[in-house]
């Protein structure tokens, strides 16, 4: 499992590099040079782009084993080849051509299929030979057909050193298949990234290793202080809820110590006052109304009297604040000899009397 991982995250690393050297590669204007393979170690030199170098025309040398080119290069050749593209047309009898054939099924693993064959397909083992492969065409029996092209890494490495040397950003090798075997096809043998582009394709896989081990650090930093703090959290937590029951129980105790003073106190404050009750019925009730009896119960009141109206005195007794639900719990009588109606009146009392109470 760790090794596919491994795999798994090289084959990541090298596919985003790839990606940003080929938007690099499009944003910058390089010069191109086609170098064309005359026979086993002899090349011609030629600017891809006539516009740029109308005034350069190709040169032919002979490239000895340690990449050096006879005879020299001129000066102005050299300035043109530095950081510029440099593709290599070899010739189709220098390559060796194979037709291979696989399972339809099989198209999206084709370069991982091959290169496990390479060393029985080539006389080369896979380290020591460069290939291409060209387009997949449809076979018999739901099969692909395509082309493999091979050569030996040690015949393309001085045209590597050449390139190096002359300060290339890129050279790469194309191979034309002859065309009796696939008519006119252009294979892509190599593509080596040099100099600036070199050191680019070192530096990405550095920088992506580098962002995907910081967020990994700083995940693990992370998650190790939501921990931290979550404990420390919890343990204030604790220790207010301890302090919280605390509390609550000395309360509770001080409850049961003074639960009489607190009865007194809550009784003192539900109930009302006879002398606050009786002062707040003679405000209520006007001069000519006179009382025989009162008689407080609770939170009732019930007081009999004589007055010359008496249905106005419950609007009296309704419109104070001490006294609710004022009605007559008796007939109104007037006798002979009585100055005025009897009344019988009751009400509730509201045990509030005024701010200072």
């Amino acid at each position: 499992m760790l090794a596919e991982l491994k795999e798994l995250f090289a084959t990541w690393i090298a596919a985003v590099a790839a990606a940003v050297e080929a938007v690099m590669d499009r944003l910058a204007s390089r010069r191109r040079v086609v170098l064309q393979e005359i026979d086993g170690d002899s090349f011609t030199a030629r600017l891809g782009s006539v516009a740029k170098g109308a005034g350069l025309r190709p040169v032919s040398f002979r490239l000895t084993p340690h990449g050096r080119p006879e005879p020299p290069l001129s000066p102005q050749w050299r300035a043109a080849l530095r950081s510029s593209v440099v593709e290599v047309q070899m010739r189709p009898d220098q390559v060796l051509f194979r037709e291979v054939d696989f399972p339809k099924q099989a198209a999206d693993f084709l370069d991982g299929m091959v290169r496990a064959q390479i060393d029985r397909l080539t006389p080369w083992a896979a380290g020591e030979a460069v290939y291409g492969l060209s387009p997949p065409q449809p076979g018999p029996h739901d099969r692909i057909v395509l082309m493999l092209a091979a050569t030996a890494r040690a015949k393309i490495q001085p045209l590597v050193d050449l390139a190096a040397g002359l300060g290339a950003a890129s050279i790469s090798g194309v191979v034309t298949v002859p065309a009796d075997e696939t008519a006119g096809t252009t294979i892509r043998l190599f593509n080596t990234r040099l100099a600036q582009a070199g050191r680019l394709a070192i530096s990405i896989p550095r920088l992506l290793r580098g962002l995907l081990i910081g967020g990994g650090v700083a995940a693990a930093a992370s998650f190790a202080v939501s921990a931290y703090l979550g404990a420390r959290l919890d343990t204030e937590l604790q220790d207010v809820q301890q302090r919280l029951n605390q509390r609550r129980a000395a309360l509770r105790l001080n409850q049961g110590t003074s639960s009489a003073e607190l009865l007194l106190t809550q009784r003192k404050r539900s109930s009302a006052s006879s002398v606050m009750v009786l002062e707040a019925l003679s405000r209520a009730l006007p001069d000519s109304t006179y009382t025989t009896e009162l008689r407080i119960e609770g939170d009732k009141m019930q007081v009999v009297g004589l007055t010359q109206d008496a249905p106005s005195l419950i609007r009296l007794l309704e419109q104070s604040p001490q006294f609710t639900r004022a009605t007559f719990f008796a007939p109104t009588t007037r006798a002979a000899e009585d100055p005025g109606e009897r009344f019988h009146i009751e009400a509730h009392i509201t045990p509030y009397f005024g701010s200072g109470s």
